[in-house]
């Protein structure tokens, strides 16, 4: 039977990253969502058929109440149906017990213990569940424990942007108070994630934070010792480095304990190392300098200065083990604890291949892997008949500094495509302002960011229907409709659990309804009702439209 030829396009998929819808009247004051001008929003809820979908928790395949994030949301809307997430093999593999006999964590423990070396574990030190679950770390502590490991050291890595800006200091105390409840490990450094997780080969910042792990490489004059992991990160409170650069996420890479403890904690030749993150986006920097050889002919160019990654020194031998596969680049220098369960099939990129339908993916550089990377459950290479364009995000520290990003030429992209007759039928776009710089928790930037990304939707959706096409308009998760945490007393830098609206754009869709109860694996299915085209029986996601 011959494959039906699309109809209603060219068809736009428009993820507002980070554009939530807060239930709360009481949090009008410091929803950005709501206090920005958004004509086109407005307009396109009043014409066209809306919905509310949830973006969290066992929804997308996450634990109960966790918030999602960009890299499960964009997983989940490309696959049709609920990814369960690394997070939660974990937790399942810790509760069986199956976890302490896993042979990539036993190969790296055993082996430094053997040696006589040290084992280190680098964590993500929150329990937002975003990149890495502080349960996580602790097991690595037991199995340590129970493995005899006895030089073990924790490297914390400090959050602020899934977690509230001032909350790391608690998360350290937890981390100190386990290592003495289960008997090993003492807190070595602590490091921003700023620093130590970033995803933009911004390599000037990964430097300081090796250097900090390290005591080597080109970035070892911006690392500082406090004899307190608690104390290093509350002095940063009180000094941080700039009026934007305030909280956990900026935190001085720095050593912990007397200046001979800090020389003894270092990771050096013959060490384990265990990266406890589940998320790989923002770890494989920092990861890629660890063990790469010739690690700075090896990594793409600093935005900023140019230079290809930093001066290391000689590469360490390590026993080196991430917790799951950060990229496939890596494999063959590290061991992975729990590897990626095999391919999906049918998901909507490969479908939409295999069945001869154009697509174009674009985003700006921040949220680039997401519609492709992600959004083809982490497939690097583009699917035959997919075509990209990456538009650079704006050179700056934190984006409250420059809140419309580069959504301009990420608009600018997508209707250079919608304007040419021979564009593909297909579009999937993220506009990254309302979660990036609702990151910044800056209310002010916020509020510009939606009303930026809301000019821009206007202008991509009134291109895609003046050529007879359709659009979805709708968000991976929330973030930007809540600026501030009134119980907390500070801003709020996080994600949502909040539900996000779905609006359904077209002339054939006026006086159409969309079902209550949806979910992100629901937009794919719906995509495919829009365009005329069958779901996979291995999409069981449903459609949104109501017959």
């Amino acid at each position: 039977m011959p494959t039906p030829t699309p109809r209603n396009t060219p068809f736009v998929l428009i993820i507002r990253d980070g554009w939530g819808e807060n239930p709360h009247p009481e949090h009008d004051a410091f929803n950005a969502v709501k206090i920005a001008r958004t004509p086109v929003a407005d307009r396109l809820e009043r014409e066209y058929p809306r919905t509310l979908i949830r973006t969290s928790g066992l929804d997308v395949g996450l634990p109960a109440g966790t918030m999602g994030n960009s890299e499960v949301g964009h997983q989940n809307i490309g696959a049709g149906r609920i990814v369960d997430q690394e997070s939660v093999r974990i937790s399942k593999a810790i509760e069986s017990g199956e976890f302490f006999e896993n042979q990539a964590l036993r190969w790296a423990i055993e082996g430094a213990r053997d040696a006589g070396r040290a084992v280190h574990l680098i964590s993500i030190c929150s329990d937002a569940g975003v990149h890495g679950l502080l349960e996580h770390l602790f097991a690595c502590l037991e199995l340590c424990r129970r493995l005899g490991a006895e030089r073990v050291f924790v490297h914390c890595v400090t959050d602020g942007r899934d977690t509230g800006p001032f909350t790391g200091a608690g998360y350290v105390e937890q981390v100190e108070r386990a290592c003495r409840r289960i008997g090993v490990g003492r807190i070595a450094s602590v490091i921003g994630r700023y620093w130590a997780m970033d995803r933009d080969h911004r390599w000037e910042r990964v430097a300081r934070a090796y250097a900090c792990l390290t005591g080597r490489g080109a970035g070892e004059r911006g690392v500082v010792t406090s004899a307190s992991a608690v104390g290093a990160v509350r002095a940063y409170y009180d000094a941080p480095m700039s009026d934007t650069q305030k909280g956990d996420e900026f935190v001085t890479p720095t050593m912990i304990g007397s200046p001979e403890e800090a020389r003894a904690s270092r990771i050096g030749d013959g060490d384990a190392v265990v990266f406890v993150n589940y998320r790989g986006d923002r770890p494989r920097e920092i990861v890629r300098a660890f063990v790469m050889p010739e690690f700075q002919g090896r990594v793409p160019p600093s935005p900023d200065t140019g230079a290809r990654g930093f001066d290391r020194g000689p590469r360490l031998g390590l026993r080196f083990v991430t917790m799951t596969a950060y990229e496939e680049e890596l494999g063959e220098w590290v061991r992975v604890a729990f590897p990626k369960p095999p391919k999906m099939q049918d998901i909507l990129g490969a479908y939409l291949s295999r069945l001869g339908v154009g697509q174009f993916r674009c985003a700006e550089t921040e949220k680039f892997p997401h519609v492709t990377f992600f959004f083809n459950d982490y497939r690097d290479e583009p699917f035959p008949g997919e075509a990209r364009v990456i538009v650079q995000s704006p050179k700056v520290a934190t984006y409250d500094l420059a809140p419309e990003m580069s959504a301009a030429g990420v608009r600018d992209a997508v209707l250079a495509r919608l304007g040419d007759a021979a564009g593909e039928p297909v579009v999937v776009v993220n506009f990254a302002n309302p979660d990036m710089v609702g990151h910044t928790g800056s209310l002010e930037a916020a509020v510009r960011a939606c009303e930026t990304v809301d000019a821009c939707v206007g202008a991509v959706v009134d291109a895609a229907l003046a050529r007879g096409g359709s659009a979805i308009v709708t968000a991976d998760h929330g973030n930007a409709e809540q600026m501030f945490d009134p119980e907390t007393g500070s801003p709020h830098t996080a994600h949502t659990t909040y539900d996000v609206p779905l609006i359904v754009a077209g002339e054939a869709f006026r006086g159409r309804r969309l079902r209550a109860g949806g979910r992100l694996a629901d937009i794919a299915p719906t995509t495919l009702d829009i365009i005329g085209l069958p779901a996979p029986a291995a999409m069981t996601g449903r459609s949104l439209l109501e017959e």
